[in-house]
């Protein structure tokens, strides 16, 4: 496993370009992108130009987000869908075969049955379109009870909950992104993690839960770097990750307002730090 740079995820606005440029200076293996954007710069530039500059920073693709409104009204989604095999073709050339997205844990409208129709058919012909082009879909649950009690009906939160879903798709190439946080709210712990055969974890997240509150008490967009407050197990999570011979991106999600306050750079070094320390935490050598 290698540490993966996200700037999304700590709220830092960067172009492909400069998003590897970053990942580069700090020492991170890989970084997170946006499919749609690298189809633009190789329709520019050429395939071989991205090659070179991934290269050249001695940086790899990590994941990406399908690009697939499968979430709104279902003109866009169909809209979306004939473009998915050859956007994901290329993020595999160039290096990746993990796509992700998250699954709501309610919903207003949708009672759980209906809910859970409502996401086998609008995410099985995603994962069509992924396995295709030799691409996987990691689905990640979404712990907090503080979602869950803000809308009228509950859905899939917990990793078996989601690991059933996955199965469900019965597209064989569906397994999970794991999320430390997620993990903490949803009242589990890394254990869970060493019994996943490695095939189902796609993507990986750590971060921190804020300190004083109880897993039903976290909110889910406000937490913190991993190792920062020692709630979650981070050690643990990558001892586990290790033992069960998970080979992909480590990314920081943090939903920090401290870190969204930094300058870009000040932002980044701060989350290359949180992830020594996290391969630290866990007697793990840190990758170079």
């Amino acid at each position: 496993m290698y540490p993966n740079l996200s700037t999304g995820a700590i709220g830092v606005k960067a172009t492909f370009g400069e998003a590897v440029e970053l990942a580069a200076r700090h020492g991170f293996g890989g970084i997170d992108f946006s499919i749609e954007e690298v189809e633009k710069i190789v329709a520019d530039k050429g395939e071989a130009h991205v090659r070179k500059l991934l290269s050249d920073a001695g940086v790899r693709l990590g994941a990406w987000g399908p690009p697939v409104n499968w979430r709104t009204d279902e003109a866009s989604w169909q809209a979306d869908l004939p473009l998915l095999a050859r956007r994901a073709a290329l993020a595999r050339e160039l290096g990746s075969d993990r796509a992700a997205t998250w699954i709501m844990p309610s919903d207003n409208d949708r009672d759980f049955d209906t809910n859970y129709a409502f996401h086998m058919e609008r995410l099985r012909p995603v994962a069509e379109g992924l396995a295709e082009a030799g691409c996987r879909l990691g689905l990640e649950w979404v712990g907090p009870k503080t979602l869950r009690d803000a809308r009228r009906y509950s859905f899939v939160h917990t990793m078996e909950g989601m690991l059933q879903l996955a199965a469900d798709l019965g597209t064989g190439n569906v397994g999970l992104l794991v999320d430390i946080f997620h993990l903490y709210t949803s009242h589990a712990d890394v254990a869970a993690v060493r019994r996943l055969p490695v095939a189902q974890v796609v993507n990986v997240h750590v971060n921190d839960a804020i300190a004083g509150r109880t897993p039903d008490e976290q909110l889910d967009n406000e937490r913190a770097l991993p190792g920062e407050t020692g709630v979650c197990d981070i050690a643990g999570f990558m001892q586990a990750l290790a033992a069960i011979g998970y080979d992909g991106p480590v990314t920081v999600e943090p939903f920090s307002q401290r870190v969204r306050e930094m300058t870009p750079d000040d932002a980044v070094r701060a989350t290359a730090d949180s992830l020594r320390r996290s391969w630290a935490l866990a007697g793990l050598d840190y990758p170079n």
